[in-house]
């Protein structure tokens, strides 16, 4: 009798397996970042025709400076994934803000250095992300809190009064805000 429940674990195991690879793969999109896993046969059916609006808000930062911000890997996720189930990019749109302890995220390489002692790890999926279309702003206040000078902003970035005004724009215009 103990064997019959080893039995149906096993077998639902095999079963799970089949139906998800456990292997995570970057692209179509993004390469290099943002990796995410193939679901095969989900219950719920993502629409490839809709046009997927998403704000992320990005205002925290690893302790370890020479990480990526993991949230701005997110970014990176949501493209590839959704690219990777049928939707074209032109459906994507994306738009990152950043603020609080994001903000230093966005800086060019001397002012990253000169803060931190290491090159800004996040500056080639910035451009990997604004190269495919996904719009970033830093938070205006957030520069002047933390005592950012302007010409140091990776020049793919955009600058804007405030992160809730940037939030609250995209919003108003059908974009849905995603915060972790």
């Amino acid at each position: 009798m103990r064997f019959i429940p080893f039995v149906v674990l096993f077998l639902s195991f095999v079963v799970t397996s089949k139906a998800q690879d456990n292997t995570r793969q970057t692209g179509p999109i993004i390469q290099d970042y943002g990796p995410v896993f193939s679901v095969k046969n989900p219950d719920f059916i993502t629409d490839t025709t809709k046009v997927y609006k998403v704000v992320f808000d990005l205002h925290n930062t690893p302790d370890d400076p020479t990480k990526v911000n993991p949230m701005l890997n997110t970014l990176a996720r949501f493209l590839n994934m959704h690219a990777g189930a049928g939707v074209p990019l032109k459906n994507l749109k994306v738009v990152g803000v950043f603020h609080n302890k994001a903000t230093h995220d966005v800086l060019e390489n001397a002012g990253y250095q000169a803060k931190y002692g290491v090159k800004n790890p996040n500056l080639s999926l910035l451009t990997a992300l604004n190269e495919v279309g996904a719009e970033l702003y830093i938070c205006g206040q957030s520069i002047g809190a933390r005592g950012v000078d302007r010409t140091q902003i990776h020049n793919k970035v955009g600058v804007a009064l405030s992160a809730m005004t940037v939030i609250l724009s995209f919003q108003s215009e059908g974009y849905q805000l995603i915060k972790f």
